[in-house]
């Protein structure tokens, strides 16, 4: 493992948390003109567009045929259900909470590598996924003043962070193979495709939708959408899971805090005390998954 210019890794550390906390409250602001499916198409779209030219300025191939549906695959889980059950969740739950919510990745990926790598986590994990279990249903039952159910909003954003990381559990030996920046456009493109089947009625979404509501969708997709997918993969190859992963802890906090003062989403006590909750549930589960294995990249 490499060890470049810590001035490098700090960046590449603050981004990531900067354009993925404010990703949760942008949405919340295009979903007010736009649907959940058409938010997802036209923000894959534009991200799309951007990583075409970026492709084509550093001459970047296509990858093999016979990885393209594994990458069909993770690429429709991590981009078109992730985004689409991210925005269909935000409908009902505030970004503070969703963001929260969405944090919980890693204890779906630590199910997962001991489902399919037989990795022997321990009791640890257990009992953090047993306090995160604590947290959330804290802050489904509180919320933050909207329809924050376990019916609607939870569950459905909850379904985000899995396939969320599903994709980041099995990309590992895909970022090795074809590089960072490649794989990360080769998974939003298929991201992209499969969202297709909802371009009906788009151009007429945008035709109707708020030219400033607008722009936060051309946000999503140019900033939100790209960098921090490369920007955390660019940390996990050089510095480790761990030191990705701890991008998971400050986000929510972040995201908290430009809610607040973009929208006027003021989180109740009960929410924070769950938030934290949960995100104690996360890092004492998680941080026992990275002593015991470094083989597979987890973060939110």
């Amino acid at each position: 493992m490499t060890h470049p210019n810590k001035g490098t890794l700090f960046l590449a550390y603050i981004v990531t948390i900067f354009l993925w906390a404010s990703a949760f409250p942008a949405i919340r602001v295009a979903l007010t003109a736009f649907s959940p499916q058409h938010l997802s198409l036209l923000r894959l779209l534009i991200g799309s567009v951007v990583l075409v030219l970026v492709a084509a300025c550093l001459r970047i191939s296509l990858p093999k045929v016979r990885d393209w549906p594994v990458i069909l695959v993770l690429g429709g889980l991590g981009f078109s259900v992730y985004h689409t059950a991210l925005n269909i969740g935000e409908q009902t739950v505030e970004a503070g909470p969703a963001s929260l919510l969405v944090s919980t990745t890693p204890l779906f990926a630590a199910f997962l590598v001991t489902a399919f790598f037989r990795e022997k986590l321990g009791w640890m994990k257990w009992i953090g996924a047993l306090i995160s279990l604590g947290g959330i249903a804290m802050i489904s039952l509180e919320g933050s003043g909207s329809s924050f159910t376990w019916q609607t909003g939870v569950w459905i954003i909850l379904l985000a962070a899995l396939a969320e990381s599903v994709y980041f559990v099995f990309q590992h030996a895909y970022l090795t193979k074809y590089g960072v920046i490649p794989f990360t456009m080769y998974a939003i493109w298929a991201g992209t495709l499969w969202m297709l089947i909802f371009f009906p009625g788009l151009g007429q979404a945008i035709g109707e939708a708020p030219l400033e509501v607008t722009w936060v969708v051309v946000y999503l997709g140019v900033f939100p959408t790209v960098l921090p997918y490369f920007t955390l993969a660019y940390l996990t190859i050089h510095s480790g899971a761990s030191e990705a992963t701890s991008a998971l802890y400050v986000t929510p906090v972040l995201s908290f805090l430009l809610a607040w003062i973009w929208l006027g989403e003021t989180p109740t006590v009960v929410t924070l005390i769950g938030g934290g909750i949960t995100l104690l549930g996360v890092y004492l589960s998680h941080s026992h998954f990275q002593k015991k294995t470094k083989s597979v990249p987890v973060y939110e």
